[in-house]
């Protein structure tokens, strides 16, 4: 199989960290008005535009395929950068559990106050994730 397919067990499994977050929300101004455009002319013409869909290998609640490689025991549990294309351009990140289970949760601060780094949110996320 071609190696470009694969993914590379070291780019993979990323921490999210604030920069981020920061590149996230870059994507997002970025898209957002080269979207407008796309939208004003699709609707101009009355075209139907066709949206991305997440992978389904790499849905929440579900297992880790064994095509990302193993994951390092020092990223079990804690926030990473999410991997599926599809949510490049959203304030997302993911938690993989010992059992290899993806778990997804917006980077908007929950609750109005506890952001994606808080430590109270971290230790909730660990408790909600652990298996």
């Amino acid at each position: 199989m071609d190696p470009l397919f694969w993914p590379s067990e070291t780019n993979s499994f990323r921490r999210f960290t604030p920069e981020s977050l920061a590149a996230i929300e870059e994507r997002i101004a970025k898209k957002n008005p080269q979207q407008a455009k796309v939208n004003w002319k699709n609707k101009d013409q009355g075209v139907e535009e066709d949206k991305p869909s997440p992978q389904l290998d790499l849905k929440t609640c579900k297992k880790l395929p064994s095509l990302y490689g193993d994951l390092p025991v020092e990223l079990i549990g804690e926030p990473l950068e999410d991997f599926d294309p599809y949510y490049s351009d959203h304030k997302t990140f993911m938690v993989i559990n010992k059992r290899r289970t993806i778990f997804r949760f917006t980077a908007t601060p929950a609750l109005g106050i506890f952001g994606p780094f808080n430590p109270v949110r971290k230790a909730a996320i660990k408790i909600l994730t652990h298996s």
